[in-house]
């Protein structure tokens, strides 16, 4: 057997090699997704652990969609008593300074 036909054959061994094992790991990640695929119901049919989660997530998204707008609304109206609290203290400093050259005199 020469080089030529020996490289061949190694070649075609290494290619069928690399095929077998991916077809083993295309039905090990089969089997892994069918798994996932939740319990089987009626006639064969599957209900789907991912559906249930996605259904969930869309509905969390559905039930927190009114926060934002609201929380812009808090927040203008925090940003007003924070803005009147200011005006508090400054209205409190002068009277404190007020008290004090009253109580010195």
């Amino acid at each position: 057997m020469n080089t030529f036909t020996f490289l061949t054959l190694l070649s075609v061994i290494a290619a069928s090699a690399l095929f077998i094992a991916l077809a083993l790991f295309l039905i090990a990640i089969t089997s892994t997704l069918e798994k996932i695929g939740g319990e089987e119901l009626a006639y064969g049919t599957r209900s789907s652990f991912l559906s249930k989660i996605r259904f969930g997530v869309r509905a969390i998204e559905v039930e927190t969609s009114v926060i934002a707008p609201q929380v812009t609304a808090l927040n203008t109206t925090l940003t007003r008593v924070r803005d009147g609290l200011g005006a508090i203290n400054d209205n409190l400093g002068g009277l404190i300074q007020a008290v004090a050259k009253q109580e010195a005199q």
